[in-house]
């Protein structure tokens, strides 16, 4: 999928191309640092763009996730993805459910699969975390994995063929 993405954004700027990937539900991060840093990026200029991108969606999806949700769970079809969307949170979210704030923190900041900003967003909806402490505390998370994510780089053990392939 990353792949005809990219193939997709190809067009822009390459800039724009990093905070589009850091904002995609499926790389963040994880995705954003590395595929920078293979166009030549700096690590600071890739750590910046990567967390912008992360960053952008937070507020918004934080207050349309729960009403947007709501609205097509009406439909069979997204009921049961949405059914399947939350208890997988559910399974990854123990942290959250048990520290509120401080867990979607951590939660967020773990680069590994399923979990993340987007995850960090959908448990804050389940869990039903005030706007504030969960807007706070996701964008705490996106700068800690933005950090592991460059050292994982900068130390070899993370690179876009990694990631992508």
């Amino acid at each position: 999928m990353l792949e005809i993405i990219l193939h997709w954004a190809g067009q822009f700027p390459k800039d724009y191309v990093v905070i589009i990937v850091g904002a995609l539900p499926v790389s963040e991060l994880r995705g954003a640092i590395p595929l920078a840093l293979s166009f030549g990026m700096s690590m600071e200029r890739a750590f910046w763009l990567s967390v912008l991108g992360n960053c952008i969606i937070v507020a918004p999806a934080l207050f349309l996730f729960e009403p947007v949700s709501g609205f097509l769970r009406k439909f069979k079809i997204w009921s049961r993805f949405f059914d399947w969307l939350f208890e997988r949170t559910k399974k990854n979210s123990d942290s959250v459910q048990k520290y509120e704030a401080l867990g979607l923190a951590i939660l967020v900041a773990i680069p590994l699969p399923m979990t993340g900003a987007w995850s960090g967003i959908i448990a804050a909806s389940l869990f039903k975390i005030r706007f504030r402490y969960a807007f706070a505390a996701i964008i705490t998370g996106i700068f800690c994995a933005g950090l592991i994510v460059s050292a994982l780089c900068s130390l070899g053990i993370l690179s876009w063929k990694a990631v992508s392939g």
